[in-house]
């Protein structure tokens, strides 16, 4: 199979007819091998009815429905566990990416052997200071922690190499980052493609205010994952030694200080009584925890069995 598009939505009801027809034309009009993958991620509406009724028009309509909203990085990960097609494509449900861009997607893949190619949303049609003015600043942080020269980390729009997405894993809120993700994975060529943002045609958008916290913590997660996941003692074993250490040739000082007063008759204070000794202590305390407690949780949050389980109600394969 050439092409599998994967589709998470959220009460998209309305997007879903013409959005899949567009898709068929496209894919039609190039002879391309294909298969649709729609994630209804918890929706209240009537999505998983309009799905279903498009699978039976045209069986390359698959869908799997949450029986709760689990968010879009759920959808993508279980999307990416079903896809058959060499090259993956993802997009959004709003009508706001175009499926005219799959061909050049395809070819860039295929041609020019990209692992992954994201979308730019050179000129958006969202509001500029909920949307654009956030957005910028969050791919300026991401370009200079990353070194990952694209524009538009978030754009829903993204093309790749079928291995890449059976190989990473996608989780939380990493959506945002998974560019960031398949670096740090092996898959190195990454490359970028202008696209055309269109307005939305139906409903209202499903990100609110949130993103702002959850963005810069999503960004900070992968990117110490990513550096850190093999090697977390390189982070906390270093970082607590340091401070350990401190306390201790702090602590020493003290005792050594005190014994040469004693030595020469001079009166001096109780090391317990000074209060440099409990600063020190207080270091080489913090120094263990950093040691033992951060790298026990790195470790059980990266083997945890539940992290991506989800409850899918139904499933169109």
């Amino acid at each position: 199979m050439d092409i599998s598009v994967v589709i998470p939505l959220l009460n998209e009801e309305e997007s879903l007819p013409e959005l899949t027809a567009w898709i068929k034309r496209v894919m039609d009009e190039n002879r391309y091998s294909y298969e649709i993958i729609l994630i209804d991620d918890g929706s209240s509406d009537r999505s998983w009815e309009v799905i279903e009724k498009l699978h039976h028009e045209n069986p390359d309509v698959k869908g799997i429905k949450f029986r709760r909203n689990y968010g879009k990085s759920a959808a993508l990960h279980v999307g990416f566990g079903e896809v058959q097609g060499n090259v993956v494509i993802t997009m959004d449900a709003d009508l706001q990416d175009n499926p005219e861009e799959i061909p050049e997607f395809f070819r860039m893949i295929t041609e020019e052997k990209y692992d992954l190619v994201s979308g730019w949303k050179k000129k958006r049609y969202d509001p500029v200071l909920s949307k654009n003015i956030p957005s910028k600043f969050y791919n300026w942080i991401a370009r200079r922690s990353s070194g990952i020269k694209i524009h538009d980390f978030n754009c829903g729009l993204k093309a790749y190499r079928k291995q890449l997405v059976k190989s990473i894993e996608v989780y939380g809120e990493m959506h945002r980052y998974i560019p960031i993700i398949a670096k740090w994975a092996g898959f190195k060529k990454i490359g970028e493609k202008v696209v055309k943002h269109q307005e939305r045609k139906y409903g209202e958008t499903k990100f609110g205010f949130e993103r702002f916290i959850r963005g810069p913590l999503d960004l900070l997660s992968v990117i110490f994952i990513a550096k850190f996941s093999k090697r977390p003692m390189h982070f906390f074993g270093i970082l607590g030694t340091v401070m350990f250490i401190i306390g201790l040739f702090a602590a020493a000082w003290l005792g050594i200080s005190k014994l040469i007063a004693v030595s020469h008759n001079i009166p001096a204070p109780k090391v317990v009584e000074s209060p440099y000794f409990f600063l020190s202590l207080t270091t080489m305390i913090i120094g263990t925890q950093l040691f033992m407690a951060g790298f026990l949780a790195e470790l059980f949050s990266r083997n945890s069995s539940e992290r991506n389980k989800y409850l899918v109600d139904k499933k169109i394969v």
